[in-house]
C-alpha cells in the first residue's frame, strides 16, 4: 500500500510538472512577439538553439574537411611527457616547443588516450563538439542570470559563426578548453561559490595563459567582496593549484617550466596577425610598440577601476580594508556587476593585444552580446549593434587578414569601449549613497 502511495505521488508530481511546462509553453506562444525580445525567455530560446546546434555541429564534422594545424603538435608534446620527459625545454612538437602550462598537458593527455594516441580525429571532433555544447550551456546560464540581452541576439552567437565552429571542431585548438573552464568559473562566482570559482579559474589559466586577461576584474571583485585579508585565501587557491599542477615540471627544471609556460614576452609572427595588419612589420615586431600597448592596457584598466567599477565615494584603497570597517559596507555583488567587470577586463586586454590569431576569437566571442547589449545607449540601436557584430565576424573570417579587416576590427572595438565607458555604471553611486544614508 505504501508503495502504491509512492507511485501515485511520483505520477502526480510528474503530471504537475508536465502541466506547468504546457502552461509555460502556451504562454510563450501567446507572447511569441516578445519571445525574441524579452530576456526572461533566454532559457527557452537557448534550448531551441542548443538543439539546432547539435545538428549543425554534426553536419560540420561530417561535411566539412578537418584541417590539421596544432593537434599533432599537441599530441607529440604530450607523448613526450608520457615517455618520461619532464623538462619543458625538451618538449617539442612539429610546430614548435610546448608553451602551455601543466593543466594543458594533463587534459590533452586524457585526449591522447581517448583518441588512440591522437590518431582518431573523428573521435576528437566529437569530444570537442560536446565541449562546444557545454560552452554554450554555460554561457546561456550566465546570460539567463544577467537578464540583459534580448534572445534574438543568441542566434548570431550560435548558428551564424563559421569561425567559432571551425575553431572547436575543425581545428581542435586548446583555446576552447580554457574558455569552457573559464565560463564554469564565472557560473560558480555567480552562485557565490568563490573558492570553487577561483579553483576553476586557475585551472583555466593552467590550460592557456590568455585567461589571465580576466584576472584584473577577478581581483577587483575579490577585494570588493572580501577585502585584502579575505581575498588572500582565494588568491592562495589560484596560486596553490598552479604549483600543484606544475610540480613534476618544477622539480625537474623550474626556470624552464616558468619561462616556457608563462612567457609574457613571446614574439608573434606578423603573417598570422588579425588585428595589426595595417602596420609595417618592423613596427609590429618592435619592443617599444609592445610596451606602448601594455601601458595603454594598464591605463585603461586603472581608469575603469577608478571611474566605472569603484564608485562608493571612498578611495580605491578602501578595498584593501575589511568590508565591515568601510564607511560604505559592501552589498552582495549582483550578477551584472560580476559579469560586467570580468567581461570588460578581458575585452580591454583583447583591444590592446600585441597580436590576435584566428583561434583567439573564442577568447571574447561569447561575451560580445553582453558587452553590446547590457549597457543601454540611445545612439547605439539594435541595428547598429548587429552591424558591429557582423563586422567583427567578417574581420575574423577574412583570411589572410587585410589592412581594411584589421582597421574595421579596431573601429568595432572602439565603439564597444566607448559604449562601456559612457553607459550606466555597473556599481551605481546612487545605490551606495542611499544605503549609506539609511
Amino acid at each position: 500500500m505504501a508503495a502504491g502511495l509512492r507511485k501515485r505521488g511520483r505520477s502526480g508530481s510528474a503530471a504537475q510538472a508536465v502541466g506547468l511546462c504546457r502552461q509555460w509553453l502556451h504562454r510563450a506562444w501567446q507572447e511569441r512577439r516578445l519571445l525574441l525580445r524579452e530576456p526572461r525567455y533566454t532559457l527557452l530560446v537557448a534550448a531551441c538553439l542548443c538543439l539546432a546546434e547539435v545538428g549543425i555541429t554534426f553536419w560540420v564534422i561530417h561535411r566539412v574537411a578537418y584541417t590539421e594545424i596544432d593537434w599533432k603538435a599537441y599530441m607529440a608534446q604530450v607523448e613526450g611527457v608520457i615517455n618520461g620527459t619532464y623538462d619543458y625545454t625538451q618538449l617539442q612538437g612539429n610546430t614548435g616547443p610546448l608553451v602551455y602550462p601543466a593543466g594543458f598537458v594533463y587534459i590533452f593527455m586524457g585526449l591522447y588516450y581517448a583518441t588512440g594516441q591522437g590518431t582518431d580525429i573523428r573521435m576528437a571532433q566529437h569530444i570537442f563538439a560536446v565541449l562546444y555544447l557545454a560552452t554554450l550551456l554555460l554561457v546561456f546560464l550566465i546570460y539567463h542570470q544577467t537578464c540583459k540581452v534580448p534572445p534574438f541576439v543568441f542566434f548570431f552567437m550560435c548558428c551564424a559563426s563559421y569561425r567559432v565552429h571551425s575553431i572547436f571542431v575543425l581545428r581542435l585548438f586548446n583555446d576552447p578548453v580554457a574558455m569552457v573552464l573559464l565560463f564554469l568559473s564565472i557560473n560558480l562566482l555567480l552562485a557565490q561559490r568563490w573558492g570553487w570559482g577561483c579553483c576553476c579559474f586557475s585551472l583555466a589559466v593552467s590550460v592557456k595563459m590568455n585567461v589571465l586577461l580576466f584576472a584584473p576584474g577577478l581581483l577587483f571583485l575579490l577585494l570588493t567582496q572580501f577585502g585584502f585579508r579575505g581575498a588572500l585565501p582565494k588568491l592562495g587557491i589560484c596560486a596553490g593549484l598552479q604549483v600543484a599542477l606544475g610540480l613534476p615540471f618544477l622539480l625537474k627544471n623550474p626556470v624552464g617550466y616558468l619561462s616556457r609556460s608563462f612567457d609574457l614576452g613571446r614574439q608573434f609572427l606578423f603573417r598570422w596577425t588579425v588585428n595589426w595588419r595595417f602596420l609595417p612589420e618592423a613596427l609590429f615586431l618592435h619592443r617599444a610598440f609592445h610596451l606602448a600597448l601594455l601601458a595603454a592596457h594598464l591605463t585603461l584598466l586603472l581608469l575603469f577601476a577608478l571611474c566605472r567599477w569603484h564608485s562608493t565615494g571612498e578611495s580605491i584603497l578602501s578595498l584593501l580594508r575589511d568590508p565591515s570597517k568601510r564607511k560604505v559596507p559592501p552589498q552582495p555583488l549582483t550578477p551584472n556587476q560580476i559579469v560586467s567587470t570580468l567581461f570588460t577586463s578581458n575585452f580591454i586586454g583583447i583591444c590592446f593585444s600585441r597580436s590576435l590569431h584566428y583561434q583567439f576569437y573564442v577568447w571574447y566571442f561569447h561575451t560580445l552580446p553582453y558587452l553590446l547589449w547590457a549597457t543601454p545607449a540611445r545612439w547605439l540601436t539594435h541595428l547598429l549593434r548587429l552591424l558591429v557584430l557582423g563586422l567583427i565576424e567578417l574581420s575574423w573570417n577574412t583570411y589572410p587578414s587585410t589592412s581594411c579587416s584589421s582597421a574595421a576590427l579596431h573601429v568595432c572595438h572602439a565603439v564597444i569601449l566607448l559604449q562601456l565607458w559612457l553607459g550606466p555604471q555597473p556599481f551605481p553611486k546612487s545605490t551606495q549613497h542611499s544605503k549609506k544614508a539609511h
